[in-house]
């Protein structure tokens, strides 16, 4: 096959080219405000939903599964500018939901996405689904390095056709509108499939950015009909949601064995956020839920796969955060970040390839500014800081050994907390005042 190298003035560069015959395919498939718990591969699993997730359940089972896996944000916005960037968004403010509606701006168009990230080195990127990264059109995916793409704007929608059409909450495919037909996780995982059938000749990075399970939950009517023996009813419409999910996992998966890309592919999933609880989402046996920085707010499930590479049925203990997925990327296909954009991930190469763990590193969390709620997690150690609450003072935590963050340690080991808020504020130092929600200056303070 011929390779297709693209040069364009980004602040990325090819390097070396792996000694393969073509290069890595990268497909992230990303559920939205799911629970810790809710999938068959996860310990704590509730049998009805280890039930309707088995195509997720085999693909851990033929990668591996994380225990320590993290995103960059406790709710949707922030964490999806995160993943797609590989940068801390609290960086370049994009730490809060983007208002409904929002049109002065959303993720700042000098910072790189993925696609343009991986475009110089050959690569055709696309996104299905939920984007919630900005709604003014030069924010679109079109115009952020996606050649192709079928999403709709806004952080949730119908998962039936609108009886009303809304602007933000129609799909747009390359920015055109199409008629609203279907259930929705149905159309995301149609898309996906089309755009793999249509790049099958190039290497290429596919982002699926499902809506399940997010407000409002509504499951296929003929899944609904499967499921009445569940409750409560909010409980049975959770499942019914993450059942058609996983149908479309399997019908993406078969896909890509179809083209016989699966072995050229690695595969990626995990979730936005921490789960929401108020939906019926479990993150047992972890502490808090979405919008916090408890484990429950950021700690999420993750599994990747990727034949001849991961040792099928791998756990990995060793903290990640999506933060990596960039860095990984760039380092699969040859290439990698220039000095003028630096990413905040590692290569995740060696721990995959040759189970070399990774060396200690800090991870930050944070919403609502410099003085809104924040966590360090360095080793085994996590700092919890609520500021701005009831409860504004640090926790120290060992969740190795205290997943639930049950015992505050801070009193006994003042040195590691010490140290870890010493890390906390030099990276404050580097990040800046969130661009909108209610700590940015004149700005609306409702957020979807």
């Amino acid at each position: 096959m011929k390779r297709l190298f693209l040069f364009a003035p980004l602040a990325f560069a090819p390097t070396s080219v792996r000694a393969a015959d073509r290069k890595p395919n990268f497909l992230i498939l990303l559920s939205d405000d799911a629970g810790y718990a809710d999938f068959g591969f996860q310990e704590k699993c509730a049998p009805e939903l280890k039930a309707v997730t088995p195509a997720l359940d085999k693909l851990a089972g033929e990668g591996a599964r994380f225990t320590d896996a993290y995103v960059s944000g406790c709710v949707c916005s922030p964490s999806r500018a995160g993943l797609l960037t590989g940068r801390y968004q609290q960086r370049f403010g994009h730490e809060q939901n983007i208002p409904a509606g929002y049109m002065k701006g959303g993720l700042p168009l000098d910072e790189k996405l993925m696609g343009d990230q991986l475009k110089p080195l050959g690569y055709a990127s696309g996104i299905v689904g939920k984007w919630h990264l900005g709604y003014p059109e030069a924010y679109w995916p079109g115009k952020r390095g996606f050649n192709q793409s079928y999403i709709f704007l806004q952080g949730q929608r119908k998962y039936t056709p609108l009886a009303k059409q809304q602007p933000n909450q129609i799909f747009l495919e390359n920015g055109k509108p199409v008629p609203d037909e279907g259930y929705s996780t149905d159309r995301i995982g149609d898309a996906a499939c089309r755009f793999m059938e249509a790049k099958k000749d190039q290497p290429w990075f596919l982002y699926v950015s499902f809506n399940a399970v997010h407000m409002p939950l509504e499951g296929r009517e003929e899944d609904m009909k499967k499921l009445e023996d569940i409750k409560p009813p909010l409980h049975r419409k959770y499942v019914g949601t993450m059942k058609a999910m996983d149908d479309n996992v399997a019908k993406i998966l078969a896909k890509l064995d179809a083209l016989g890309l699966a072995k050229d592919t690695l595969v990626i999933f995990t979730n936005d956020n921490g789960g929401q609880t108020a939906n019926s989402a479990s993150n047992a046996p972890l502490r808090g839920h979405k919008g916090q920085v408890w484990e429950g707010g950021t700690r999420v499930p993750m599994v990747m796969r990727w034949p001849g590479v991961i040792t099928p049925g791998r756990v990995i203990k060793d903290p990640v955060i999506s933060l990596d997925f960039a860095t990984t990327f760039l380092a699969a296909a040859g290439g990698k970040a220039l000095p003028e954009h630096k990413l905040d991930g590692a290569d995740l190469l060696p721990l995959l390839k040759d189970s070399k763990s990774l060396p200690e590193r800090p991870l930050f969390w944070r919403s609502g500014g410099k003085n809104g709620i924040a966590a360090v997690r360095s080793g085994d150690f996590k700092v919890v800081w609520n500021r701005g609450t009831d409860d504004d003072k640090p926790h120290l935590f060992n969740v190795r050994e205290d997943i639930s963050e049950a015992k505050d340690l801070s009193a006994e080991n003042p040195d590691k907390l010490k140290a870890l808020l010493g890390s906390l504020a030099a990276w404050e130092k580097e990040t800046i005042d969130p661009l909108w929600g209610k700590t940015a200056k004149g700005e609306a303070p409702g957020e979807e």
